[in-house]
């Protein structure tokens, strides 16, 4: 007889949709206490929603006393009136293809980098590229195009602009700036530590002020920094200091035994970090960095107190006309749908790039 033993088929997974519900919804008392009251809020809720979305909603008036005269749900027709003002903000009417197509890029561009294949040393210099067309499209003044000036930039163009060049510029300082405060250089330690704690100690808002307001008192006599790159400039200080404290914590979470193996292995000090430290701490730290950027493009919108026209501020410019004063509801509701269709796709490419990394791991 042979001891070898007969190999047996794994077992199947118990699924389907019972199974899945008794788990995931009703696993415990208190999870099936939330179910039914959620269910009951989406029953009772959900109908008049629909019903104010699109059901009673007004798809086309002159004026929102028609909107109101002709149903009791949203104004749409606001909406396709203001739309250019809301998206574009006070960029010249007949000049609007120009920051139309940025936006075109710039979300071209972040689909591009986010494909895997990619990820080379060419990305860098196309995101360079498709930045200096940006200012070019934006600014115009070469190639026959008028010159804009940047005051009058707004609405999704803007926000975009001052979230992604925030995020370029405030990541790899970060990355920098957490080094620096785990550096064995009390010197460069301690301005790292000044720097992120003061930054992380004052709200977003002062920021914004100080760049706005005390940075030109700073500069000597006869020298001025326009308003767009004050902003900008308080925005990358901003994201920097919250991105350096969440790969801070990447780096602390390495085990002492990684170190001492780069260091075996007679690394310098740069090349330990590219190779081996940082790739195993920003892994780490997907999700906290990912929470990050929503926040900072999130946050782009507080531009709005220093006089920038962003998408929230070309929003409010919106329902000043007097035809349609009464549809800020409608507005807001279009401006937020923009910003959770960046934010969700974040998320999302998060989890993604968490799950492929968890799938070569298990390998």
């Amino acid at each position: 007889m042979s001891d070898t033993a007969i190999p047996t088929a794994m077992p199947k997974p118990i699924a389907g949709p019972v199974i899945w519900l008794r788990a995931n919804l009703f696993a415990n008392p208190l999870n099936a206490i939330m179910t039914v009251l959620v269910v009951w809020f989406l029953v009772m809720s959900l109908p008049a929603l629909l019903d104010w979305l699109l059901l009673d909603a007004v798809f086309q008036a002159d004026s929102v006393r028609e909107c109101r005269a002709a149903g009791s749900g949203a104004c749409w027709a606001f909406i396709g009136e203001k739309h250019r003002l809301i998206l574009f903000g006070l960029y010249p009417y007949e000049e609007q293809w120009r920051p139309l197509l940025v936006v075109l890029l710039l979300i071209a561009m972040a689909g591009v980098s986010c494909l895997r294949r990619f990820w080379t040393k060419w990305l860098a210099p196309m995101w360079i590229a498709t930045l200096v067309v940006v200012g070019i499209l934006m600014w115009g003044g070469v190639l026959g195009l008028s010159y804009v000036e940047n005051a009058r930039w707004g609405g999704l163009p803007l926000t975009m602009i001052l979230a992604f060049v925030a995020i370029a510029v405030a990541f790899p300082l970060g990355v920098l700036l957490a080094l620096g405060r785990r550096s064995n250089l009390p010197a460069i330690r301690a301005i790292c530590t000044i720097y992120i704690e003061l930054v992380r100690g004052v709200p977003a808002v002062s920021l914004l002020f100080m760049a706005s307001v005390m940075l030109p008192l700073l500069l000597p006599e006869g020298m001025n920094i326009d308003k767009l790159l004050r902003a900008q400039i308080a925005l990358i200080v901003y994201a920097s200091a919250y991105l350096a404290e969440v790969v801070r914590g990447g780096l602390q979470s390495l085990s002492k035994g990684q170190y001492e193996a780069a260091d075996a292995l007679g690394l310098t000090y740069w090349q330990k970090q590219r190779l081996i430290i940082l790739p195993q701490a920003l892994r780490i730290t997907i999700p906290p960095l990912v929470n990050t950027l929503i926040t900072v493009f999130k946050d782009t919108s507080l531009v709005v107190i220093i006089g920038l026209y962003d998408l929230m501020n070309a929003a409010k410019a919106s329902f000043v006309d007097p035809a349609w004063r009464g549809s800020s509801i409608e507005a807001y509701v279009f401006v937020s749908l923009i910003y959770f269709a960046f934010c969700f796709f974040m998320s999302k490419y998060s989890q993604s790039i968490e799950k492929r990394l968890a799938q070569s791991q298990n390998r």
